[in-house]
């Protein structure tokens, strides 16, 4: 009886300690969202055409700016399918990764780091979707940061913190993966997470990733009704031995959730779940 209760006792402080963890991570999450260059600070995507693109506030610019926050007329971004090049009008205080530019070429997030051109609290940069090329605008002062209402997640349920089996690919897949723009781009999947719930065997196939983590994009059967309708992210660590660890209570709603100027991948077929994951990140369709 003695040897079982302090078995317990050793249980109880794991199961606080992996809770502490986990709820530092989600404050780093909000944090993260809420940050000056976080995902509620979106204002603006715009796609780049071929030629010159203007550039202010004035609501006829190819890239419209928040009224208040930049001149009329800023600076156009001159665009021959591939390279972006800005050219700032005479007067206005623009900056290129921190310094003063007249006359910059911009570097798009297909080549990171991408380069930040700044005016006040607003900054832009090139991202490239796909075969499309556009312009991603922030607003440090945009309202949404402070009108977010917060992240909202499930009970913390060290149950949905699974053992997982890394099966690599040798080589790569090649996967179709749509975003939410329609976009179908094609990348490599290094391989699959095999690992069980509730004494049944399930597999998700991982996303290209750095070299820190594997990349899951999911959807279950909670999607739609408490979690986010087009899915979820879940990263885990890379594999040690081929073994790594699936823990859904760190699953989160993406970009898209927050903002309409983010461009997300959705899940493929094979990783759409048949069952209700009640981990992880709330959602109901307030943000």
């Amino acid at each position: 009886m003695r040897l079982t209760g302090i078995l317990n006792t050793r249980y109880e402080a794991m199961d606080q300690a992996y809770i502490e963890a986990t709820q530092q991570w989600r404050a780093k999450m909000e944090a993260d969202l809420r940050a000056p260059d976080g995902w509620l600070a979106l204002a603006g995507l715009f796609w780049l055409r071929p030629g010159s693109n203007t550039v202010g506030a004035d609501p006829a610019s190819d890239i419209v700016l928040p009224e208040g926050f930049a001149p009329a007329r800023a600076a156009t971004i001159d665009f021959d399918g591939e390279h972006a090049t800005l050219h700032a009008r005479p007067g206005v205080p623009i900056a290129v990764n921190g310094e003063p530019a007249e006359v910059a070429a911009l570097r798009s997030d297909a080549d990171p780091p991408a380069d930040r051109v700044q005016l006040g609290p607003l900054t832009l940069l090139i991202i490239k979707r796909g075969e499309k090329y556009g312009v991603r605008l922030r607003n440090k002062q945009h309202p949404n940061r402070a009108a977010f209402a917060g992240r909202r997640w499930y009970p913390i349920r060290p149950e949905y913190c699974v053992p997982a089996t890394f099966i690599a690919y040798d080589p790569p897949q090649p996967r179709q993966i749509t975003n939410v723009l329609g976009d179908v781009v094609e990348e490599l999947s290094p391989g699959y997470v095999r690992f069980e719930l509730n004494g049944q065997e399930y597999q998700l196939e991982a996303s290209p990733t750095s070299a820190r983590e594997l990349f899951l994009v999911f959807r279950d059967r909670t999607a739609g009704t408490t979690t986010y309708p087009a899915g979820r992210f879940v990263k885990a660590p890379l594999p040690r031995d081929g073994q790594t660890t699936v823990d859904f209570n760190r699953a989160y709603s993406p970009p898209c959730a927050f903002t309409e100027f983010a461009t997300c991948p959705l899940p493929v077929p094979q990783n759409r779940l048949g069952i209700p994951i009640e981990a992880g990140e709330l959602y109901d369709g307030a943000h």
